[in-house]
């Protein structure tokens, strides 16, 4: 029991984050991409993320927040050495709220003020978040190298939020919005893969452990369902992308499956990078978790929150599934 509860919560931790990449990624995605459109335009896909953004962010602070109980040790170090871009992000979600309600509110001529504050808010919260992960797979450790794989990260999440946005809004935006959507795709999605492809090359290049562990024999082998999967849900992508036909039966939503794929495996491979240690080369998985009594009680609350969480989200999610409706404030 008490060598498996830390790892019981990693794996809730990685469940979280991954989860809150793949739903607020699409959010941010959007928000990204709200100033490209025409006001009518974005009035829809508002309303395509508005049921949904708020409960979508609940996954980071659920991460988090077993992180701090389950490992304090690790979270002191990740959150002091990220402080600056953590609070970068904190305050460019908190503009992202501002600006998602005062829109709203707004007499017209400051409307379009606060769509580009909600787009520049959603593009610093990606950056923001992109750098946090390189530097946290460079082990929190600040070079010029590293901070360069870094900065790459914050260029490439991005692009991936913006996919995701564009997937989302092909199944729920119609119209010209919906032919938009598809070539912001289009534009999108071969920069993604060079990003992917480029980081994936580069992380074993800076880090002679995640060189050593994905290159040495029989590692190797048992490590190709990984990139293969990745490739083949790129490839899946780039085909529906390009056939009018396969978006007209309704199969755009393959272009949102594939996506996730890509975000499972790349946290698949993290994962295997990382492990045994919760920080690379600095704190192994045992050797920061909390005390196995503590352990033992946040376990219980963990498996009440974490199945309400997931049933609200589904709920939300089957409620208001389909396209999204006219945007009212009534």
């Amino acid at each position: 029991m008490e060598q498996y509860l830390p790892l019981f919560f990693v794996g809730v931790i990685g469940f979280s984050l991954l989860t809150y990449i793949i739903l607020d990624g699409y959010d941010l995605g959007v928000g990204i991409l709200l100033s490209l459109a025409q006001d009518d335009e974005k009035d829809q896909m508002i309303a395509s993320i508005g049921p949904f953004w708020d409960a979508n962010e609940t996954w980071i602070v659920f991460g988090v927040g077993v992180l701090l109980i389950a490992f304090p040790a690790a979270y002191g170090l990740v959150l002091t050495s990220l402080y600056i871009p953590a609070t970068i992000m904190l305050i460019a979600l908190v503009l992202r709220g501002v600006s998602f309600d005062f829109r709203a509110k707004a007499r017209t001529q400051y409307r379009a003020m606060w769509n580009h504050l909600f787009a520049f808010g959603s593009v610093v919260a990606a950056s923001s978040q992109g750098w946090m992960l390189g530097a946290y797979v460079m082990g929190l450790e600040s070079t010029a190298l590293r901070n360069t794989f870094a900065l790459g990260i914050a260029v490439t999440l991005p692009a991936l939020y913006v996919m995701l946005g564009c997937a989302w809004l092909l199944i729920k935006a119609s119209g010209s919005l919906y032919a938009k959507a598809i070539t912001w795709a289009r534009w999108t999605v071969l920069p993604m893969g060079l990003g992917i492809f480029l980081i994936s090359i580069a992380t074993p290049m800076v880090s002679d452990v995640i060189a050593d562990k994905w290159f040495s024999l029989p590692a190797a082998i048992g490590l190709l369902p990984i990139p293969i999967s990745t490739m083949l849900a790129y490839a899946v992508i780039v085909w529906v992308l390009w056939h009018e036909s396969l978006l007209e039966q309704g199969f755009a939503w393959l272009i949102f499956v594939g996506l996730v794929v890509i975000c499972l495996m790349s946290a698949l491979g993290l994962a295997y990078s990382i492990y045994p240690d919760i920080v690379i080369n600095k704190m192994t998985i045992w050797e920061t978790a909390a005390s196995t009594a503590s352990l033992k009680f946040t376990f219980y609350g963990v498996a009440l929150t974490l199945p309400m969480i997931l049933i609200y989200t589904v709920f939300i999610y089957r409620v208001f599934s389909g396209k999204a409706t006219k945007l009212s404030y009534e």
